[in-house]
């Protein structure tokens, strides 16, 4: 544990899931970030933080302040992750990491010319499940890897004022949802050789839902599916020559698997609980990553980050989503 004092920008639902991680791991927050004091209030209040700032800028000029995680929609990440990294702060960014890959690579080059960590917060990755996933993948377990799919699919809203039906908030299944299984294939199989997609698009202009599909130089196949206005089973596989494994409901979080061989023989079954949602997984390794000096992500580094959102922008490009923050 490196100590590091956290600062927290946008205390919203996500925010406050991610702080009670911090407090379930002794981790430090130290300040609270928003333009209304009355939310910043309550989230300190609630968590014992003891700086409470009304501003933006206020907040990064905290001087108690060494990382702070972003948790604003992502039309602002970019700006936000900027005015923290210029102010000396390492940054966890929630993802997507921000709407489109020319401004990841924006961010990027302020970290590197700063020296300072910038890490996209897709937590998911820093479970202890898919920490054992990837032993298995790595290992050998599966034999060639033949196919990757995955679902991130929920009925949230068809409201058209609510955030994931607005493209001024960057809306849309896509970014806010598909960014969860479009990061897991690349985590199992690179960057992929070609991308296909299809959508279907609310009245607002936002995606509904989409479908990708994914071919690689290996001769692997992904599909995912990513859906804001329809439930679906929300697990994955990673499908080999010798074994498979099924990721259960709800695969992005901490849950069960299993590895299966091509006879249905169960060859390992995977059930380890945890203390929270899983959160501070991601926190903890930041911190590593800043105490040893690497300023970046061993499980999902910057560069990664960058070329996932270069891909969320070829899906785009095919299915004709485009925000109004783009030139």
């Amino acid at each position: 544990m490196t100590g590091l004092r956290w600062g927290i920008l946008g205390p919203g639902g996500i925010a406050r899931a991610f702080a009670s991680d911090l407090r379930t791991a002794g981790l430090d927050i130290v300040a609270v970030g928003s333009r209304s004091a009355e939310t910043a209030s309550a989230f300190a209040a609630e968590f014992d933080v003891p700086h409470v700032h009304d501003s933006y800028e206020k907040f990064v000029a905290e001087p108690d302040v060494d990382i702070v995680y972003i948790a604003t929609p992502h039309p602002f990440h970019a700006q936000q992750a900027i005015l923290a990294l210029e102010a000396g702060k390492h940054v966890l960014v929630e993802k997507p990491f921000t709407i489109n890959a020319a401004e990841a690579a924006q961010v990027q080059g302020v970290a590197r010319a700063k020296g300072l960590l910038a890490m996209e917060a897709m937590w998911t990755r820093y479970l202890p499940m898919m920490v054992r996933v990837r032993e298995i993948i790595a290992a050998g377990t599966l034999g060639d890897i033949r196919a990757v799919t995955a679902d991130h699919t929920q009925k949230i809203s068809n409201d058209p004022g609510h955030r994931l039906n607005a493209l001024e908030l960057g809306g849309g299944a896509l970014l806010d949802l598909g960014i969860y299984p479009v990061s897991f294939a690349w985590d199992v199989l690179g960057e992929p050789a070609s991308v296909s997609a299809a959508a279907v698009l609310g009245e607002t202009g936002a995606d509904a839902e989409v479908a990708t599909i994914f071919t690689y130089a290996s001769g692997a196949i992904a599909t995912t599916l990513s859906a804001a206005h329809s439930a679906g089973p929300n697990t994955a596989h990673v499908i080999g020559t010798e074994a498979r494994i099924d990721i259960d409901k709800t695969w992005y979080n901490q849950t069960s698997f299993r590895v299966v061989a091509p006879d249905g023989t169960v060859l390992e079954s995977y059930d380890t609980k945890i203390e929270g949602r899983g959160m501070q997984y991601q926190a903890i390794a930041a911190e590593q990553y800043v105490q040893d000096g690497s300023l970046d992500s061993g499980i999902l580094p910057l560069d990664e980050t960058v070329a996932i959102m270069q891909t969320l922008d070829d899906v785009r490009g095919i299915i004709g989503v485009r925000y109004p923050t783009e030139a």
